[in-house]
């Protein structure tokens, strides 16, 4: 299991993965951050991104927040070879 920390920008105009000037990773998703319907649609976006189940991503901290800790049920290095895509 690998976790990662992320910043999630609900309400965006499209759903994409990046990582900023700094290299942290940004998440935009579309839902907007209204009765937890965000964080719910951050795990199956990732989940659909990633091909994985929706079970192996799990929101362990940041419910209310914008920075958010990721646990996914992979390798660190499954996770890297995963995130090098959207790494430009």
């Amino acid at each position: 299991m690998t976790s990662l920390h992320i910043k999630v920008k609900p309400g965006s105009f499209k759903d994409e993965i990046l990582f900023d000037a700094e290299g942290k990773l940004v998440v935009k998703i579309r839902e907007k951050p209204i009765d937890g319907a965000a964080n719910d649609y951050l795990i199956k976006f990732l989940a659909k991104e990633f091909k994985i189940s929706k079970a192996h991503v799990i929101l362990e901290k940041g419910q209310t927040s914008p920075f958010k800790k990721i646990t996914f049920n992979l390798s660190q290095n499954e996770l890297e070879i995963l995130l090098d895509k959207y790494k430009k």
